[in-house]
Parts: C-alpha cells; sequence; structure tokens
C-alpha cells in the first residue's frame, strides 16, 4: 500500500552507486526507515539526491514495519538551502536532528513536534542575522528542545520547585544562584531544597528566568542563552544516558 506524507530527511547513507538509505521524519507516521532506489541518479522521481535536511512530499511503500520501507516518491521543497552556510548554525540543526532521532520512536508520530522541528530549520535558515546571529541561534535551539521534551512526554517543572512546589516568581530576589536544576528531580528547585538533590547546577536569575518564561528567551543576552544550553545539554546527557554526539560542537564554540 503506498502512502502519502509530507518529510524532513534526517538521515541519508548510501546504499549503493545509485541508491540510499534515508531516515525521515514524517508528520503522519513519525520516523521512519527507507530505501530510496536510484535516489542518486539525476533522472530519477526523488528530484536529485536526498541530503539531510531535505523536506518535501513522500509516497512510501510499507509492507512491514519491521522492515525498510520503499521510497517511491519525494518532492523536495526549496527553501532549507542556507542551513550549511554557517557552521554554528549547522551543528545546531544537526544537534537538534540526533536528539528527536533518539527521543522518537519508528511510526510513532508527533504531528506538532513536526511542525516545531520544520520552524525550527526554516528559522534557522533564515539567514538574516548580523552581530546577534549566534544570540538568535541559541533561542531558536532552546525553544525546539523544550518543545522536544514536552512532545515525547519528558517535559521538565520550571515555573515552581519541584519539591517544595512554591512558586519560583515568589523568590524573587537580588541574590544569583538561588535556582538550580537538577535532572534527576525533572525540573528546577530552590535555594531551600537544593541539598536534596546532588545533581543540582546552580542558575543565574536570568537563566532561571528563561527556563520559566519562555517570552524571556527573545531578549535574553548570548551569555544567558549559553547558561541554559548547558543546562539543557546536561539534562539530554542525563535522559540519553550519554552525552549527544553534536553537544560539543555547540558547547566549545560558546563565548565566555
Amino acid at each position: 500500500m503506498l502512502t502519502k506524507d509530507v518529510a524532513i530527511c534526517i538521515r541519508a547513507a548510501d546504499f549503493s552507486e545509485t541508491s540510499q538509505i534515508v531516515t525521515l521524519f514524517t508528520r503522519a507516521n513519525g520516523k521512519i526507515k527507507a530505501i530510496a532506489k536510484g535516489s542518486k541518479r539525476q533522472k530519477s522521481a526523488f528530484d536529485g539526491a536526498i541530503e539531510v535536511f531535505s523536506y518535501g512530499k513522500i509516497v512510501f511503500a510499507d509492507s512491514s514495519k519491521e522492515k525498510l520501507a520503499t521510497l517511491t516518491e519525494f518532492e523536495q521543497q526549496p527553501g532549507l538551502t542556507h542551513l550549511s552556510e554557517n557552521l554554528f548554525a549547522f551543528n545546531c540543526c544537526l544537534l537538534a536532528t540526533e536528539l528527536l532521532s533518539n527521543l522518537t520512536n519508528d511510526y510513532d508520530p508527533h504531528p506538532e513536534l513536526f511542525d516545531s522541528f520544520l520552524q525550527f530549520l526554516q528559522d534557522t535558515n533564515e539567514g538574516r542575522w548580523t552581530k546577534d546571529e549566534r544570540r538568535c541561534i541559541l533561542s531558536f535551539l532552546i525553544l525546539f528542545q523544550l518543545s522536544l521534551l514536552k512532545e515525547v512526554g519528558l517535559q521538565p517543572i520550571l515555573s515552581y520547585c519541584v519539591n517544595c512546589k512554591t512558586k519560583l516568581e515568589n523568590r524573587a530576589s537580588s541574590i544569583e544562584h538561588q535556582v538550580y536544576f537538577s535532572s534527576s528531580a525533572n525540573g528546577l528547585v530552590c535555594r531551600d531544597c537544593e541539598g536534596n538533590f546532588p545533581d543540582r547546577i546552580r542558575l543565574r536569575t536570568d537563566g532561571a528566568g528563561c527556563l520559566s518564561n519562555l517570552k524571556m528567551l527573545a531578549e535574553s543576552n548570548e551569555k544567558t542563552l549559553n547558561e541554559v544550553e548547558k543546562i539543557l545539554i546536561h539534562h539530554f546527557t542525563h535522559t540519553l544516558g550519554r552525552p549527544p554526539k553534536m553537544a560539543k560542537y555547540i558547547l566549545e564554540n560558546q563565548n565566555p
């Protein structure tokens, strides 16, 4: 049976001189692995070789979810062609793709997550930044990572202390590091409760504010966004049981 969907390629590998094995994140069918026979031929039903971040309408045949699907058509859409022109942006997109692949299951659809991922790629692809380009890219990445955690049922608690349930906004003061993040607790903990969580990481007030109020991300400086991203990478490392492979390329380029 042939199935139509819209998809983003999140992995592509050569299978032969003319064919590829691709992993696609689709809107209606979730993540699928498929063989694209003849995709590397000049004249094919795939508009050329399929690359990571290729996006468009697909048709695939799937006789068994335990085997590779067969991709029969891929009508690739223009619009994500600038991602490779900015190394930091490209690495952020690869990190997002790695996390998406590791935290979703085959044939488990998440249409809202698909929309969020596509929006992240489109925003990052814009390439209209000046001196704020890194800050903008980081804010896009953080928003997507939080959306990913929410959609796969791993959303951390960010509006109140996980332990005592006190709203963190009620503890506002000028003292830095009064709020902590704990992966084992899956959220923020206040200064009074931090002793219960050995894995806690201190957050400056601005960083904690960004996590509890996402509207602050757009106005936050790069230093604050760097801090938030380090917290999220630490959390994904705890969740996956290992550091994401692309994380080092994000962290090593962060300004102090």
